[in-house]
């Protein structure tokens, strides 16, 4: 059993769990994403507007995939398909 075999076998009960984790509390998750962005948007005062849109977007995607994903033949989400509304993170 080579290293890489060996690291996967510990690792995947750490990775079931993330999963399950992040499941259960996808959308509290989601929501300290949006507020974090929101308050780093406003102490830069909107000059990097674009590239927190884009990480908070990134961030929203790997969370999607983590908690959608059931096993190691799971079908990845369709890339063309928006799995959140382009614009701005909503305001609480």
């Amino acid at each position: 059993m080579g290293l890489m075999d060996n690291m996967k076998a510990k690792l995947g009960p750490a990775r079931d769990k993330v999963s399950d984790l992040a499941r259960q509390h996808g959308d509290k998750v989601q929501h300290g994403i949006d507020k974090a962005a929101k308050a780093v948007d406003e102490r830069t005062k909107g000059k990097y507007s674009d590239k927190i849109h884009a990480g908070t977007g990134k961030a929203k995607e790997a969370m999607d995939r983590l908690a959608h994903k059931s096993g190691p033949d799971a079908t990845p989400p369709d890339p063309m398909t928006p799995t959140h509304p382009e614009g701005p993170p909503p305001t609480s």
